[in-house]
């Protein structure tokens, strides 16, 4: 039997980085829960704000936070107090996730460690040029037609031109599935252009799951981008 792996956990280490960079085999579990609910936390306020990655790089004291978005304007915000309340509500995120010690003195209603320290934030906004070659972002703008009411066929084709109009795309491919239509029974659709090598370890594919939420049920949304070979 074959197994589905995951393109971007397939090709750790070879031609693709983690998205968190930190090892501490003693607050492991601790950092841990941390860059999970920071995540979630980017992930559901920042839905509609072209959200593409959430980089977290960690030292001694300080913690780095990258988002990488193609519409930075809106995560900025006027004279920058966009960041700023993202910086207040990490904060408090890191407050609330440290898992207490025997050392530490703990508030029995709240959970909160009342003599824990959290490190120095350090929150960065990049901006993505080119939208339609990044996985992730595709998947989104998929999503958000198919909240719309928008037809699933039509939706697939257009996108899929818009991501082989970008010369760094040797090969792209969409799947959905669920109720699509509003039928009664959930099936898979799919389209696919160029070339896609998903066994070739050099083969430089990003990869992303997204999911639409419509008034019929939810739709996955896989989407497969192929930029090339990376041989160094």
């Amino acid at each position: 039997m074959s197994h589905k792996v995951h393109p971007i956990g397939y090709r750790l280490g070879i031609n693709a980085t983690w998205s968190s960079r930190w090892f501490d085999s003693k607050n492991y579990q601790q950092k841990l829960r941390e860059d999970t609910e920071i995540r979630n936390l980017l992930v559901k306020k920042l839905r509609g704000a072209g959200l593409e990655k959430v980089e977290i790089e960690r030292t001694a004291n300080k913690l780095s936070v990258v988002i990488r978005t193609s519409r930075p304007g809106l995560i900025i915000g006027r004279a920058g107090t966009g960041t700023e309340i993202l910086s207040k509500d990490i904060e408090r995120v890191l407050r609330n996730a440290q898992v207490p010690t025997g050392a530490q003195l703990v508030r029995r209603n709240t959970g909160k460690v009342r003599d824990g320290r959290i490190p120095e934030l350090r929150l960065e906004v990049q901006e993505i040029r080119n939208p339609e070659s990044y996985a992730s972002l595709v998947g989104l703008s998929v999503a958000e037609q198919l909240e719309r009411r928008m037809p699933f066929r039509r939706v697939m084709k257009r996108t899929m031109e818009r991501i082989m109009a970008n010369k760094e795309v040797k090969g792209a491919r969409i799947a959905i599935a669920g109720r699509l239509g509003g039928t009664e029974m959930a099936r898979r659709e799919w389209m696919q252009e160029g070339r896609l090598p998903r066994i070739t370890l050099r083969s430089d594919i990003d990869f992303s799951l997204q999911e639409a939420y419509t008034k019929y049920g939810t739709i996955g949304i896989k989407v497969w981008i192929y930029k090339g070979q990376k041989l160094e």
